[in-house]
């Protein structure tokens, strides 16, 4: 009897732990002066923690005339030696009407409803899949859409990266004022050397009066709250959650060709996300 009551306690602790927000890493590395650890997955479980994240699925295009399938196959999004992996494939995925059918397949995860914050710094350390049509992003979408949808309710573009332009990373945001549907998108970009083999971390600093954008902690762009009250050039007074994915084709990043090499991965070492200390 006292064995199967040690077995309950251990499975009851797992689970615990398992919905835990913060689980502080074992050295000091992610300790930062002036900000409070509040969420993170170190991803040093044996599978996705899914009180942190959930899987979107489908493959109708994702308004950017995408060609992947967003599945919750393991293959797609796994854990593996410490690190989140997504992996694109050349598997054909979908059901029900023609328009869903896909011949890639891949992962779109998201923490919406168990990771929502307003204002913060968030940062994703992680290496990038290339080739031609491969679009990996690392980006935020408004939790509560207050201001209607997109891009009313505005996004926010941490890391993106498209395969025919290697190396070239980029940050932006998007509004209904400025968005790329329109060609009025705001953002910043960097040239960063061996992506898909070196660990970066892609970060923002997320305050009431601006948006900065960094790699390895390197400020390379602002976007400013113009202060007009506006939520056309502004909405980014509302909670978003953390989105991580890899799109193939789009709008974008155009289509794979014969060079484009599957299956094409992203890994995550981490994702954190602190609050401002206020003195």
């Amino acid at each position: 009897m006292k064995e199967y009551i040690f077995i309950i306690i251990t499975i009851f602790v797992a689970c615990e732990d398992s919905k835990k927000k913060v689980e502080p890493p074992s050295d000091d590395e992610w300790k930062l002066e002036g900000w409070e650890l509040i969420w993170n997955d170190e991803f040093n479980s044996l599978e996705l923690n899914e009180n942190k994240w959930s899987y979107e699925i489908g493959g109708h295009g994702w308004g950017n005339n995408e060609l992947q399938y967003y599945s919750d196959e393991d293959s797609t999004a796994f854990i593996e030696d410490g690190n989140l992996v997504l992996r694109a494939e050349v598997v054909p995925q979908g059901t029900g009407s023609p328009d869903n059918l896909r011949y890639f397949s891949s992962a779109r995860l998201r923490t919406s409803g168990k990771g929502d914050w307003k204002y913060g710094r968030i940062e994703v350390k992680a290496k990038v899949a290339l080739g031609q049509g491969i679009w990996p992003a690392i980006w935020m979408l408004p939790t509560d859409w207050m201001y209607g949808g997109w891009p009313q309710s505005g996004e926010i573009d941490i890391m993106e990266h498209v395969g025919y332009d290697p190396g070239h990373v980029h940050g932006s945001i998007h509004t209904e004022s400025y968005n790329h549907k329109i060609n009025t998108q705001r953002g910043g970009s960097k040239k960063l050397n061996n992506i898909d083999t070196a660990f970066y971390v892609y970060a923002i600093e997320w305050f009431e009066d601006r948006i900065d954008f960094y790699i390895n902690d390197e400020k390379y762009y602002t976007f400013q709250n113009d202060k007009k009250n506006n939520f056309k050039t502004w909405p980014f007074n509302q909670r978003f959650h953390l989105l991580i994915n890899i799109a193939v084709g789009g709008d974008w990043p155009g289509s794979p060709d014969e060079t484009t090499n599957f299956p094409s991965e992203m890994k995550i070492d981490y994702v954190r996300v602190y609050k401002k200390i206020e003195l």
